[in-house]
């Protein structure tokens, strides 16, 4: 049985901000993969706060895909869940090498740096769709990430 979405946005409204959330959500996870990536692989003098570190924030990033996706459904659209369709959405480049712990940092300053980015160019359409949940979650996504490359770029010094 399917009902009707009637929340004050137009099902093409919000197919489109649905669109830009899932192109958030596969930056998002794959944002989260190399994180991993980098907490299991780190080396050197730095592997202590370097592995902490990775941990929080792939934790965080993990706990962000459920709350972008679960917005997504909220719209009434499927959300994207295989690596396939995060490999077409994404626009962080995936690392199968081991990195130094230096170059691990400057990657995903990048990479939190694009994930604000797309979260920002979502906005407008939430905006003009007076979808405030949605602007709510971008919003706290572009702090998350934008404070994140902070503190990244610091331990580049």
């Amino acid at each position: 049985m399917t009902t009707t979405i009637d929340i004050g946005i137009a099902e093409e409204q919000r197919q489109k901000i649905a669109e830009g959330l899932s192109r958030l959500l596969a930056d998002t996870y794959t944002l989260y993969l190399k994180t991993h990536n980098y907490h299991w692989n780190v080396t050197g003098p730095m592997f202590n706060t370097l592995h902490l570190m990775f941990e929080t924030q792939y934790t965080e990033l993990s706990l962000a895909v459920d709350l972008i996706a679960e917005r997504i459904r909220a719209l009434g659209v499927v959300a994207p869940g295989s690596y396939r369709q995060f490999a077409a959405l994404t626009v962080i480049k995936e690392d199968d090498t081991v990195p130094s712990a230096q170059e691990m940092l400057a990657n995903l300053v990048k990479d939190q740096e694009a994930v604000v980015r797309t979260a920002r160019s979502i906005f407008p359409l939430a905006d003009e769709a007076h979808d405030e949940p949605t602007a709510d979650l971008l919003t706290q996504r572009m702090q998350v990430h934008e404070k994140t490359a902070w503190m990244l770029r610091a331990m580049l010094g």
